[in-house]
């Protein structure tokens, strides 16, 4: 008898891009046809552009996490883990699981869609003092932490010290950082009501970009509008200006100004996955160089997407564009690369990615946002309703759906308790705690882990 080994069809990362691939792979195959394994620290895909609302209290942690086992056709194998290393030429993956343990695993077919980190810079300080917002961990955190300032300033005797609580630092004037800081200064707004030991005057937040413009790709007018919209609230916007270094009472400004504050939320913009470094390819400013067809040149069966990838922007008549780290974009990146990697199985010709961008939505807590869906300028209710409505269409399951109307709504109605969760129990959590950054292998480590291993099986231990 003649044995047919089924392909093996490994993606990697279980965001945006990885899971719409998984999705389209489940259906668009038959189990017999091959065999999907996904790679991920976790089994739900996180929504991360409501993730400043959960930062916030509007939404659960859980109501943006979608279990990744719901699907009725979910038949696809997941490693907990995340992948360290990819060796090409052997067609391995090297991947640390949650318990530490380094597996090899082999493939045929390989979609990685690691995603991005949050991207730092030399800067002393940053990331032993900062917190980031890019994971569903440091939102919960993050939470935690600006209510027990709170708590902290309250029963606190030294007038210096309470206001270093009550003064907020957010770097970054892109969607994340803007929007961070707008749903976290309606937190701290509303909570001192609760607080009347706090004199309200003394919470101070600011938002700082070395950029000239916050989100200038909103345009103009609506850049300030939101602008306008924050300074009412009375956050302080500085722009053309960054941190020089941080500590654990202070924020010294590249202007010369040290704030006191015990919060530096960082979100100056990502970076592809280290995972790309690995691979000893092309990079475009980081990001894996793929085709429009997001296949790695000279490498069969290796396919790139997402924010780890610089996926040609054939919209645009501009020469070098490439898709810009969205969402939007990833979800619909995900089902090309599968209809890619079923027609390089099936010998079929593969088709090129292509989107035009719909535009842009931004929630900035209560009643106020700023939007441009298809070009249209808005602002205030009509942009909320707007970036609502687009996120929540967005959200793959029902459960999602109804748990994330059921919160609007129920904070609506009812407001925040501004309950604490006891993450602040353990020891202080930051930006260099939750991403693990250094857990991927270099070059020479890669090449070991796939020869001790010969292409499959594990080890333990670091490598």
């Amino acid at each position: 008898m003649i044995s047919v080994t089924r392909p093996r069809i490994l993606v990697v990362g279980a965001g945006f891009a990885g899971v719409g691939c998984v999705r389209r792979l489940e259906r668009r195959l038959s189990p017999d046809e091959a065999e999907i394994t996904l790679v991920t620290p976790s089994s739900f895909q996180l929504y991360l552009p409501l993730l400043p609302q959960v930062a916030s209290g509007v939404l659960t942690p859980q109501s943006i996490a979608l279990s990744l086992r719901r699907s009725r056709r979910y038949r696809t194998r997941i490693i907990p883990g995340g992948a360290i290393g990819v060796d090409l030429a052997a067609k391995v993956c090297v991947v640390r699981t949650i318990t530490d343990r380094i597996v090899n695993e082999p493939y045929d077919y390989i979609v990685l869609a690691p995603g991005s980190v949050t991207r730092t810079f030399d800067i002393p300080g940053l990331v032993d003092h900062g917190f980031g917002m890019k994971t569903l961990a440091e939102a919960a955190y993050l939470r935690d932490h600006v209510i027990s300032q709170l708590d902290l300033a309250d029963a606190c005797q030294d007038p210096a010290e309470r206001a270093a609580r009550l003064q907020f630092v957010v770097v970054g004037g892109g969607y994340a950082g803007t929007e961070t800081a707008a749903c976290l200064q309606i937190l701290t707004h509303n909570a001192v009501k609760r607080y009347p030991r706090l004199d309200p005057r003394l919470i101070k937040w600011h938002l700082i970009d070395i950029a000239p413009k916050l989100m200038p790709e909103l345009g103009d007018k609506l850049g300030r509008d939101a602008q306008e919209i924050l300074r009412r609230r009375g956050i302080e916007i500085s722009l053309g200006v960054s941190i020089a270094k941080a500590g654990p009472e202070e924020v010294t400004f590249t202007d010369g100004r040290v704030v006191p504050t015990h919060t530096l939320i960082w979100t100056a913009g990502v970076v592809a996955s280290p995972l790309i470094g690995t691979l000893g390819a092309e990079t475009v400013r980081g990001r894996l160089a793929v085709n429009a067809e997001m296949r790695l040149p000279g490498h069969d069966g290796v396919f790139a997407l997402g924010d780890a990838a610089a996926v040609p922007d054939v919209a645009k008549d501009e020469e070098g564009a490439v898709c810009p780290p969205t969402a939007q974009h990833a979800m619909r990146q995900g089902k090309v690369a599968a209809d890619n990697v079923i027609a390089s199985m099936r010998g079929q010709s593969l088709q090129p990615y292509e989107h035009k961008d719909l535009g842009l939505v931004v929630d900035l807590g209560g009643f106020d946002g700023v939007a441009k869906p298809l070009g249209v300028e808005l602002k205030g209710l009509p942009a909320v309703v707007v970036a609502r409505g687009y996120h929540w269409s967005a959200l793959r399951t029902n459960v999602a759906k109804a748990r994330v109307m059921t919160n609007w709504l129920l904070n609506a109605v009812a407001g925040d308790d501004f309950v604490r969760t006891g993450f602040q129990a353990r020891r202080p959590a930051k930006l260099k705690d939750f991403e693990f950054t250094n857990a991927y292998l270099t070059p020479e480590q890669l090449k070991k882990q796939v020869t001790a291993q010969g292409g499959g099986g594990t080890a333990d231990g670091p490598a």
